[in-house]
């Protein structure tokens, strides 16, 4: 960047659209000559602002984050239904729960925090990896404030000492390849099949095909005209269009009404008989929501990772002030749990990647559509029957497949460029189907920063600390928390450790 562009300010440096030769030249230069403040006050027309292209990812974000929200919410009443004999949770309480976390959390970190205080903090989301997980959480008789609690204060450690970049730096494009190609295509995977359980579970096999069909075209001719970035929206809508042209409407029921839930964290956690039903967590929740919470936490730079290298792919050279930033993405995490869950919400945050992949592909930086896409979720919570759109498998699943999951395999692909990258990458992608993504991603470290896979000039580089220490003790906390928790069970047989 020029002397001129580090000493003049936004507002100075910002051009109409019309001198540019294209929109995407503009694109371009808006991320280029954009200064945000780090905890700060960043105003719209000084730091930033507003472009149309803001409503994708506002709208991708929205949309996936529902989704996510009413999973983890229908984990969680599943989950404690079945642990504690007194509680009894259903849709009902899992709606009442998103659009608590709708609300407060989208108004406190989309709008004041990402929008104006930090820009560089991306969106604090969902983690997706953990829904899985919910149920055994559960059932080892965690309790869902507790172990928001642990993971805030785990994450705000890790943030404070600067480990979530440390660990992605460390992390080579080769092993990064690797996971988000394992991902991408596992999840692609899960969602195609998921939709044609939908729609044998209504007797209309033939809809899904056609959905899917028809959203394959529609993704492909999007990414030939490079506008990728209208995936999540174009294809959602046509998820809905096609399967009500086609009669598939019979379990799309409206059952949410406009208004506010119950904003009263007292009312959620104070007692056993209302709210979660469970009270406020003592010393035996805390114990047994530990290892989840060491576990969450550890998944976080892997997935952080994947969301920063959207923006280095798809963003011009010069942006480096408006990338994310891993560390402090992980304080806004961390607080957010805390707060969220305070309260009574029940999600596991991580860093928000249905928004961050649309925003990266449509080349926008972070705080403008941070603050569209808080607005339209404080709306959405409101009016309450869109939430019942949103969560219908033609709409859901199209928008996580085209908007996630199918980007995480371009990502990866693109970033295994040469032999010494695609053995890094295979390995991971072999240990991540033999144990899981986490697990390859410490393990395939370790070995390629000793030279083990991978380049080995990169690795004579490294210190002992950034080859043997980091990676090692990362490996180790990881086997350990998913020896705790029993994730090995159902797979090999080891029961779990608590």
């Amino acid at each position: 960047m020029s002397d001129d562009k580090q000493t003049k300010s936004y507002r100075e440096l910002h051009k109409p659209a019309s001198e540019f030769e294209t929109r995407s030249d503009y694109l371009d230069h808006e991320l280029q000559i954009m200064q945000p403040r780090r905890w700060g006050l960043n105003l719209p027309g000084r730091d930033f602002n507003f472009e149309w292209e803001d409503l994708v990812p506002a709208i991708a974000g929205t949309i996936g984050i529902i989704a996510m929200y009413s999973a983890v919410m229908m984990s969680w009443a599943d989950g404690l239904t079945q642990a504690w004999p007194h509680v009894t949770l259903g849709k009902e309480f899992a709606i009442e729960v998103a659009r608590v976390e709708m609300l407060i959390p989208a108004l406190l970190f989309c709008v004041i925090a990402s929008g104006l205080l930090n820009p560089r903090a991306n969106l604090a989301g969902n983690h997706g990896p953990m829904i899985p997980l919910i149920g055994a959480i559960a059932l080892a008789g965690a309790h869902p404030l507790a172990l928001a609690i642990l993971l805030g204060v785990f994450g705000l450690l890790l943030s404070y000492f600067k480990g979530g970049s440390k660990l992605v730096n460390l992390t080579s494009e080769g092993v990064a390849g690797g996971l988000l190609v394992f991902l991408g295509f596992t999840g692609a995977f899960s969602q195609i099949g998921l939709i044609q359980s939908w729609a044998k579970s209504i007797d209309m096999g033939h809809v899904g095909l056609i959905v899917l069909a028809v959203n394959v075209v529609l993704y492909a001719f999007l990414a030939k005209i490079n506008k990728r970035w209208l995936a999540i929206p174009a294809c959602a809508v046509t998820g809905l269009v096609i399967a009500l042209a086609f009669g598939a409407g019979s379990d799309l029921v409206f059952t949410t009404e406009m208004g506010l839930p119950n904003l009263n964290p007292v009312y959620w956690w104070g007692s056993t008989t209302e709210g979660w039903m469970l009270g406020l967590p003592n010393l035996e929740h805390f114990i047994a929501s530990l290892p989840f919470a060491i576990l969450a936490v550890a998944m976080w730079s892997p997935d952080f990772l994947g969301h920063r290298i959207f923006q280095e792919l798809n963003y011009p050279r010069k942006t480096e002030k408006v990338l994310m930033d891993v560390d402090d993405t992980m304080t806004t995490c961390s607080i957010r749990q805390i707060v969220g869950t305070a309260v009574g919400g029940g999600n596991i945050t991580s860093s928000w990647g249905t928004y961050m992949i649309p925003a990266a592909i449509a080349k926008r930086p972070i705080p403008a559509g941070s603050i569209v896409l808080g607005t339209l979720c404080i709306i959405i919570a409101i009016l309450g029957f869109p939430m019942d759109v949103a969560v219908w498998p033609p709409v859901m699943r199209v928008a996580l497949l085209v908007g996630v999951f199918l980007p995480l395999l371009e990502a990866g692909m693109q970033m295994i460029k040469n032999t010494k990258d695609s053995q890094s990458a295979g390995i991971c992608i072999f240990s991540a189907a033999v144990f899981n993504p986490v697990l390859a991603w410490a393990l395939t470290m370790l070995l390629d920063n000793n030279g083990l896979i991978g380049d080995k000039e990169r690795a004579k580089k490294l210190s002992k600390i950034d080859k043997i220490l980091i990676p090692g003790g990362v490996l180790i906390i990881c086997v350990l928390a998913m020896l705790a928790v029993g994730m090995f069970e159902a797979q090999y047989g080891i029961p779990a450790l608590l």
